[in-house]
């Protein structure tokens, strides 16, 4: 199960005759492994979080099973070392790509769920994720720029942020972007990163803190 869980389509599409009609891939354990995942989080927050309300625990949910928060974990147990990939896949970088091993770490907790129940699948999740809630609560994580400029933007001049690509280098599998962001006519300094949306959360966070809501450096 634990195989299964790190198998990746690509894998089952690269092999050919009978061995393939024995395999399959992680995308249903990652499909049960996201509710089991949801259920967990949603139950440790219930019993921690006091006097918050539904809004609010909503928003820490959402961070702490993001992807950015499943691939650090990825990252933490060293998951890509054991990935099992296609060659196409292997050769353009998928063993560091952040969706595929936010969505095997998803697809463990799913078979350890299968293999020992919601509370083994919970101390799992427990031993690997409920720092990161407390990070949250405390407001020491990673913040989604992107959203909290949006929320800005909204409530300031009742529009909404655009993105523009200005500068993109390098080959497919290892490209680096330049994109900006407009507010009310008015562009900020471009963001850089490795995707589209690495530069458009940087290029977020220049806007956030140019526009008064954060000092250099500080948390919301």
């Amino acid at each position: 199960m634990l195989n299964l869980a790190l198998c990746h389509r690509s894998y089952v599409n690269e092999t050919e005759g009978r061995e393939r009609r024995d395999l399959a891939n992680n995308e249903k354990l990652e499909f049960l492994g996201d509710a089991v995942l949801g259920l967990a989080i949603s139950a440790h927050l219930y019993t921690i979080a006091g006097t918050r309300n539904e809004g609010d625990i909503a928003r820490i949910k959402s961070f702490v099973v993001s992807e950015d928060s499943l691939y650090a974990v990825a990252q933490h147990v060293g998951l890509s070392d054991y990935l099992l990939l296609g060659r196409g896949e292997e050769m353009s970088g998928g063993r560091l790509k952040k969706a595929i091993l936010a969505d095997s770490v998803e697809a463990i907790f799913g078979a350890v769920f299968l293999d020992a129940g919601f509370q083994g699948a919970e101390r799992v999740i427990g031993r690997l994720l409920y720092d990161e809630v407390d990070r949250v609560l405390a407001n020491e994580h990673q913040q989604d720029f992107k959203t909290l400029l949006q929320e800005l933007v909204q409530r300031r001049f009742k529009s909404h942020p655009r993105y523009r690509v200005l500068k993109r280098e390098g080959p497919d599998h290892d490209s680096t972007f330049w994109i900006d962001v407009t507010i009310d006519g008015r562009a900020y300094a471009p963001g850089k990163g490795k995707n589209k949306k690495q530069a458009e959360q940087q290029a977020a966070e220049i806007a956030y803190r140019a526009m008064g809501h954060l000092p250099p450096g500080g948390r919301d």
